[in-house]
């Protein structure tokens, strides 16, 4: 096990280029499951989670090929339908695969999933929409088992307690390009993640119709066909190395994202004090001398997204003043607020809020990741605070940031590896 050691207070200068993007990329290696022909997956960032979704594939009974941030993914002989408890208990994003083995073999069998402790997430919504397309499932042993002698399009509500489900959307929206007539999936997330599958899925021949809206109309096919397809920049990276800037007070360039997924960062950004701009094919950013505090709420697309909320607390843990920051989608998302304030943070939790009262300055320590988001946090007040901290269980970390540390130094910090 390796524990991240930073020498904060260093300010960043210079050119970052964004990976593709890893919550796009594992409902779309997924969607692979769902034709026989060979697929080019472009763009795939190398990661503990796409490593994971890899070799659960190839338990499945495809053959993949990695070629650097390219994989080809083939078919021999016949698919298993048994998606195995280690694989699919390690990340949550595998369980996308229950949609296209079922559509595909009409029968599945799927553990129930892992991934990071932010709190209940229930399949309650995966399991409501596969039902409608004529699904019979029961969950026995820590599985999911499922069977469909007749799939079927169908009218279908998506929406649950704290909105819309990307992955329930992406395993109800793959499941139905197979599906016999029309299905409508309404409150659908309309995520770009979600929106870059079904452009994937309509590349390979499905059709759908309200990509990148909350009402999809997908009309089934007999059979998908094999394609060459680019994977989207991830927000989520993008985001967290403009935070990081950010919390130094620090100019960086970012190459290669997409600045129409930033938007809801770049306007609370912009109320702070830091301005994000495109100029040309590259996002470049200005920060003020002095800072605002300001109050979030996280809210599916094109709301804040809560993948990067942890990452903002830790800019206002620096900003003098109180902010305010509300999770709506994992209310329970706040296990950093106890290792921020181990580095003189000033948070405290009530309900679903966070209160920062932003402190002038934060000290190095020794902090422990908890989640993947969470551990950005930390990379972020570590960048920023006097001396030196040390973030273990840096897996979580490896999950979705592809190459971190060698980014970083590229940058300036002062950041490097060691064992436990």
């Amino acid at each position: 096990m390796e524990k991240l050691i930073i020498e904060g207070a260093k300010p960043l200068k210079g050119e970052v280029t964004i990976s593709g993007s890893k919550n796009a990329a594992l409902p779309i290696m997924a969607a692979t499951l769902l034709t026989d022909e060979p697929c080019i997956l472009q763009n795939i960032p190398c990661l503990r989670d796409t490593w994971t979704m890899i070799e659960l594939l190839k338990s499945l009974g495809k053959t993949v090929v990695i070629d650097g941030n390219k994989i080809i993914i083939t078919s021999e002989g016949k698919l298993n339908h048994i998606a195995d408890y280690k694989l699919v208990s390690t990340m949550r994003g595998s369980f996308c695969v229950l949609g296209p083995l079922l559509a595909k073999l009409k029968k599945a069998q799927v553990s129930l999933p892992g991934g990071c402790v932010i709190g209940i997430r229930p399949v309650d919504l995966h399991l409501k929409g596969l039902k409608s397309l004529g699904a019979k499932i029961e969950v026995e042993n820590g599985y999911v088992v499922a069977k469909a002698r007749h799939f079927k399009g169908a009218h279908i509500y998506l929406g649950g307690v704290f909105g819309s489900s990307v992955l329930a959307t992406a395993n109800v929206l793959m499941a139905a390009t197979l599906a016999k007539g029309e299905t409508i999936i309404e409150a659908a997330a309309c995520e770009p993640e979600v929106e870059d599958l079904a452009n994937m899925l309509t590349a390979m021949g499905a059709k759908i119709k309200g990509i990148g809206s909350p009402r999809l109309t997908i009309t089934g096919v007999k059979k998908l066909r094999g394609l060459t397809y680019k994977i989207i920049p991830d927000r989520i990276e993008a985001g967290t190395y403009i935070l990081m800037a950010a919390a130094t007070k620090s100019s960086i360039t970012l190459k290669g994202a997409c600045y129409s997924h930033l938007m809801a960062l770049v306007d609370k950004l912009d109320q702070v004090g830091i301005k994000v701009y495109p100029e040309g094919s590259l996002i470049k950013m200005k920060c003020k001398k002095v800072l605002k505090p300001v109050s979030i709420t996280t809210y599916p697309y094109p709301g804040f997204p809560t993948d990067l909320q942890a990452q903002f607390m830790a800019l206002m843990a620096i900003v003098e003043g109180v902010s305010v920051i509300t999770d709506k989608v994992y209310p329970d998302r706040f296990i950093h607020i106890a290792e921020l304030n181990r580095m003189g943070a000033n948070i405290s939790r009530e309900g679903f809020n966070a209160i920062v009262q932003g402190v002038k300055v934060l000290h190095g320590a020794p902090v422990m990741a908890s989640d993947l988001r969470a551990s950005a946090a930390l990379v972020i007040a570590g960048l920023a605070a006097k001396g030196q901290t040390e973030i273990h269980r840096l897996y979580h970390l490896d999950r979705g940031y592809e190459n971190l540390d060698k980014k970083l130094t590229a940058l300036g910090a002062k950041v490097y590896r060691e064992r436990e």
